[in-house]
């Protein structure tokens, strides 16, 4: 989670927008206050969450929100239990809170420099070492620790011992740590309780290693590569790694036994069969405005979203805020919105997909990534605005994840032509201040077949079926605009780039296979994610659950993403997940 110093930070936060100013301070702190409000059940899937009425317990939380990231997910969370939310403005209120969480998104270092900046380092020391409720998340948690090596040393709050390093990508596991994966118990952790052998969402690149001067404090580890501390718990003190706020009904019973800890309601003990980091099947809808000046989710043929009609209008599948609360319930790992017309308009007029986004983040609890239009602007007036504001209101709108397409493309010819980083660049802006774990790049390459791999200086394979002609050889050639224009650089030289400027998961599509329903691009696949170090989507082709359990077994994919057979009920998701366990293919259930 590589982040820029908060002094910069602030003079971007601070510029004169039009939309809201990132907040440098705000805490999550519960006050006692009567309130009436029984919540429904959050899906008959799993655990069963209700929110009892907050009349014999605090009823008021608040935030620790610098701007660096998503906290608008906490915040739903929180409402969606049945309590209100209240920020922290100084110190003393840190001192004043009956029940404290503390969110920490960004950098270790700037949000350190927060916290000593406004003097809420020595109140939180005083708050936790007086065995307050607390409950640090992610960040919030490596804080506690006594210092990381992200960007640094740079020193912690020092309450814990042990230090903070990054994840050890030379072992062959993909860096940032993304996705869902198991918990192993270590001891009573009290607000783990309802958990068993279910998987939660990690999104890091940086942990905490358990030691013998540690111990009393470690409550749960998580194994990638190595066991790393995955939640502690020292009396009323709680920290997790994982986001419960994104971990669905198993993280809403989390944040649900620390909220109301002697209020157990009623239990389900689901047991999961959690192991190890779990294959994602992720939902997308791609969103466009259609004829009538609706936004609507559609589905294309090779890229071409119009009926073959008389009237030629848009293919409209659903309304996007009911299909992606639909695809939670369904058990989607992830959902992602695509803003196919992104590229035509200004991003920050585009208040309708803003509005979706929003809508969306209040009853979907696990991540959401928006892609479409994120680069620099400048509108009518001439007012210039960053990529970096573009996505920061994203960000602020309920997006956990932004995925750049041209813009990155743009960015990587540009670096392997001059070999030097800019940092000017949208995916360099962006993964500097939230981290690369919030960036995804969108690949759209097109297949070009050849009659012998030095055709061409790009990066060829020779192919599983041949070409039209019998070409044995291909090369993937990289388009813009939606796939309107291609671009003099490969897929292999493009993912190799973005990786070294900051990209921290590549979502990888074809636009030969694009709603087919005849597979995945295997060799497509295969090349890029034998090629790289961070986590690839698999995307573009999928038809039946078989072809999910082929491109899990056949490349190193961490995801596969589908639409139109999701959105047509061809192939529901928990098909596709049933298929994939059966196959020994460990899943989220």
């Amino acid at each position: 989670m590589e982040g820029i110093p908060y002094a910069s930070f602030t003079s971007f936060a601070t510029k004169s927008l039009s939309f809201s100013s990132l907040s440098p301070s705000s805490i999550i702190v519960p006050h006692r206050k009567s309130q009436k409000n029984t919540l429904k059940s959050v899906s008959p899937r799993k655990l069963v969450i209700r929110a009892s009425s907050a009349s014999s317990s605090g009823s008021v939380v608040t935030l620790l929100d610098y701007g660096a990231g998503n906290v608008r997910s906490l915040r739903n969370a929180i409402h969606f239990l049945g309590f209100k939310i209240e920020d922290v403005q100084t110190p003393k209120d840190i001192l004043n809170a009956e029940r404290l969480i503390f969110p920490g998104v960004g950098a270790f270092a700037s949000a350190m420099d927060v916290l000593v900046k406004t003097g809420m380092d020595e109140a939180l020391r005083t708050y936790i070492k007086d065995d307050r409720p607390f409950l640090g998340i992610c960040l919030g948690l490596q804080l506690l620790f006594e210092y990381s090596e992200e960007n640094g040393p740079v020193n912690g709050l020092g309450l814990v011992p042990g230090v903070v390093g990054r994840f050890n990508s030379s072992n062959g596991f993909r860096v940032p740590h993304i996705g869902w994966n198991a918990l192993q118990i270590a001891k009573d952790s009290e607000i783990l309780e309802d958990v068993g052998d279910q998987h939660v969402y990690f999104v890091h690149s940086y942990r905490a290693m358990p030691s013998d001067d540690n111990k009393e404090w470690v409550s749960s580890t998580c194994n990638y590569g190595d066991d790393f501390i995955a939640s502690i718990r020292r009396g009323n003190v709680h920290g997790v790694q994982f986001h419960p706020e994104k971990s669905g009904d198993v993280g809403l019973s989390i944040l649900r036994r620390f909220l109301l800890p002697n209020s157990r309601g009623k239990k389900n003990p689901t047991q999961g069969k959690a192991s190890k980091l779990a294959k994602r099947v992720i939902a997308c809808l791609d969103v466009r405005t259609n004829d009538k000046g609706d936004l609507v989710v559609t589905k294309g043929d090779q890229y071409d979203v119009r009926e073959h009609t008389k009237e030629n209008e848009v293919r409209n599948l659903g309304k996007p805020v009911e299909l992606a609360g639909q695809y939670y319930k369904d058990g989607a790992d992830e959902v992602s919105f695509l803003n196919i017309t992104g590229f035509r308009d200004f991003p920050l007029g585009d208040l309708p997909m803003l509005q979706v986004l929003r809508q969306a983040s209040e009853n979907v609890f696990v991540p959401l990534t928006v892609g479409g239009g994120i680069r620099d602007f400048t509108d009518a007036n001439g007012r210039y605005y960053s990529s970096l504001e573009v996505a920061s209101e994203y960000f602020r709108s309920g997006a956990d994840k932004i995925s750049i397409g041209s813009d990155a493309a743009y960015a990587a010819e540009e670096y392997l032509k001059t070999k030097v980083k800019t940092g000017k660049s949208s995916l360099e802006q962006i993964s500097r201040v939230y981290g690369n774990q919030a960036v995804v790049v969108s690949i759209d390459p097109r297949r070009v077949y050849l009659k012998s791999p030095n055709d061409v200086e790009f990066k060829t394979i020779r192919v599983t079926k041949p070409g039209p002609n019998g070409e044995e050889y291909a090369w993937y050639q990289c388009t813009v605009n939606g796939g309107r224009e291609g671009r003099p650089i490969g897929a292999y030289e493009l993912a190799k780039a973005v990786e070294e400027l900051g990209a921290g998961e590549i979502l990888l599509n074809c636009i030969d296979c694009d709603g087919q329903g005849k597979g995945f691009d295997i060799d497509l696949i295969k090349l890029i994610s034998d090629a790289v170090s961070i986590p690839v989507i698999a995307s573009s082709g999928a038809g039946a659950v078989e072809h999910f359990s082929e491109v899990f077994t056949e490349s190193n994919a961490s995801a596969a993403l589908a639409a139109g057979i999701f959105h047509r009920k061809e192939v529901p998701i928990q098909s596709v997940k049933r298929h994939l366990l059966k196959e020994g293919i460990e899943v989220r259930m």
